[in-house]
């Protein structure tokens, strides 16, 4: 007895729409996980917020706003980040680049990339500024910053392997 061939195709095509969630969910545990350089927790690149960028621009149909919110409330969690930035972030992040859709449809990667850096801007700013607001006290700058330049600094490497991964798993829709 066999199974059931429409089954084992709504399983794959299930598993393929989940895999920018799953993706950007990943990414998410990857910018906190433990690493052997001292201070690097606080300057690292905010990956998730990347996952939400490109994935809300190109595909959000498969990452909506109720998946930005779950990742942001995720990361607010495990950084012990007041509760609420992350998600705050993660959903205005969102709904900016879905209702801007249209103007980065069909555009050349330096554009997306300054426009990556000019969103990472803002959400790097609405976090430090969140954070300082909610924990009464000041946040160093500094650690803004340079997590800005680490985050915009690896985009590019970031935004290729989500275009490949569109190509190669998405490419049956």
């Amino acid at each position: 007895m066999s199974a059931d061939p429409n089954l084992w195709q709504r399983l794959d095509m299930t598993a393929r729409n989940l895999m920018p969630s799953g993706l950007t969910l990943f990414l998410a545990i990857a910018s906190v996980a433990p690493t052997r350089i001292p201070g690097f927790v606080g300057i690292s690149p905010m990956l998730a917020l990347m996952g939400i960028y490109y994935w809300s621009m190109t595909r959000p149909d498969l990452l909506r706003a109720s998946v930005a919110f779950g990742i942001g409330l995720f990361v607010d969690i495990l950084t012990g980040t007041p509760l609420g930035v992350h998600v705050l972030v993660f959903l205005l992040t969102h709904g900016l680049l879905v209702r801007q859709n249209r103007f980065f449809n069909n555009k050349p990667f330096h554009v997306l990339w300054l426009a990556f850096g000019v969103v990472a801007a803002g959400a790097g700013l609405l976090k430090w500024g969140l954070v300082a607001f909610l924990q009464t006290g000041a946040v160093d700058p500094h650690v803004f910053f340079f997590g800005y330049i680490m985050t915009v600094a690896v985009y590019p490497l970031a935004g290729w392997m989500f275009a490949r991964l569109q190509l190669v798993v998405l490419k049956e829709e």
